[in-house]
């Protein structure tokens, strides 16, 4: 097995159509249940996790079936051909959703589709990429699903503004084609690490909780809290730009958009940086430089992080809020990056797909958690948006203890 730049490039795209999808539904799916709906901002919390709930009793089962899974095309891209169109349609009926009873079924149809097919899309990395260049090939994938985020937020801010439509229409179209492209060119290995019976995910999760070297499941754990301060943050990030910062939505979503641009630039650099100095000290570092960028937030006043410093091409203005979140890019780079690479080289070839599973597993447990705590947060702070920037560094500071004691999962030599 050789490490192959344009295959990971190609499986890239995969994650570029889960991204685009993302990246619209958390943008405006708030503003409609907020403003269309009515609803009060614990509910949306609530509602913004329902995609998180699904995805926790989906995705780690599914990661699991894939490893045994066998089909003429792979193990994995049955999930791709199956969920990818389900879900594009799904995504591009919502904002003609009338009534919530409607716009709910939409949702849930998207929700069910998009977690059945990302684990076994993610699992394709370390199945055809050695694992000393997993780091590098993670920071490929993500990067195209930061220009996944990007279309969607900063695209999707601009069509938003024309019809608010326009981006959910955007997203389906790029997620179809974005699928096609995934089951045209990527062939799988024909040749399986047979090992008799495979552990499912329920009792692979037995194994690393008995595991006395606590590895594992210490980096698991660091994983659901470090996503616990971020995807809270992200799921009300419109919400806390036009309550807190007093802009409109459309400009929060394109903010966001300038984090991804950053992430974008540096998942390539944090990948090999990963793989020179080692993955838990790239992460540590990125944990510690992201908690303090949200603690800064936290405590400068609106009108200073809303003020404009320049404008450019395609970004739009750059308020002072902009250059935090573009350092928030380039940390979250450094943590994410080199995580799911830590999780695969804690198991066996075969078993990738169900160390995925468990990945997701923690990482969706941890988003359904995170809104929920912190729409309940604000919503005692009588709508105080700003508290979810207070709450994210101590998510963040608890992963970086339990990075400490973190011994294995750095690249194995060929």
């Amino acid at each position: 097995m050789k490490f192959n730049i344009f295959k990971i490039f190609l499986l890239g795209l995969g994650f570029f159509g889960v991204s685009v999808i993302w990246g619209v539904y958390n943008a405006f799916v708030p503003i409609y249940l907020s403003e269309k709906f009515g609803l009060a901002p614990a509910l949306v919390g609530f509602f913004m996790t329902l995609d998180n709930i699904a995805a926790l009793f989906i995705q780690p089962p599914v990661g699991a079936w894939s490893d045994r899974l066998r089909t003429p095309i792979g193990r994995r891209l049955p999930f791709v051909l199956i969920g990818a169109p389900i879900g594009a349609l799904a995504f591009g009926l919502i904002p003609m959703a009338a009534i919530l009873p409607l716009f709910v079924a939409c949702t849930s149809t998207l929700i069910l589709s998009m977690a059945f097919w990302r684990t076994p899309v993610v699992a394709l990395m370390p199945d055809i990429t050695p694992s000393q260049y997993r780091s590098q090939a993670n920071g490929i994938i993500n990067f195209m699903g930061g220009v996944g985020a990007i279309i969607s937020f900063i695209g999707g801010g601009a069509l938003y503004k024309l019809n608010p439509a326009f981006p959910f229409w955007m997203g389906s179209g790029l997620v179809v084609l974005a699928g096609l492209l995934v089951l045209a060119f990527i062939r799988e290995p024909k040749v399986y690490e047979e090992t008799g019976k495979l552990p499912g995910m329920i009792e692979s999760l037995r194994q690393v909780l008995a595991d006395k070297e606590k590895s594992a499941i210490r980096l698991f754990l660091a994983i659901f809290f470090w996503f616990l301060g971020f995807t809270a943050i992200e799921a009300f990030f419109t919400l806390y730009a036009k309550n807190h910062l007093g802009i409109g939505e459309a400009d929060g979503a394109r903010l966001l958009g300038h984090l991804s641009l950053f992430f974008v630039l540096f998942a390539l650099v944090s990948g090999f940086v990963g793989g020179k100095v080692g993955r838990r000290v790239t992460i540590m570092a990125g944990i510690t430089l992201l908690g303090a960028i949200i603690l800064t937030i936290f405590f400068l006043p609106p009108a200073m992080l809303t003020t404009v410093i320049t404008k450019l091409p395609v970004l739009g203005t750059i308020p002072v809020i902009s250059l935090f979140l573009m350092v928030a890019g380039i940390a979250w780079a450094f943590i994410n990056i080199n995580s799911l690479p830590m999780v695969v080289d804690m198991t066996t070839h075969a078993r990738l797909g169900t160390y995925t599973g468990l990945y997701y597993l923690f990482s969706t447990l941890s988003a359904i958690v995170g809104p929920n705590v912190n729409g309940l947060v604000i919503q005692l702070s009588g709508n105080n948006y700003n508290m979810i920037m207070l709450i994210a560094p101590v998510f963040m500071a608890v992963a970086w203890w339990l990075m400490l004691g973190v011994r294995r999962g750095e690249a194995q030599k060929a």
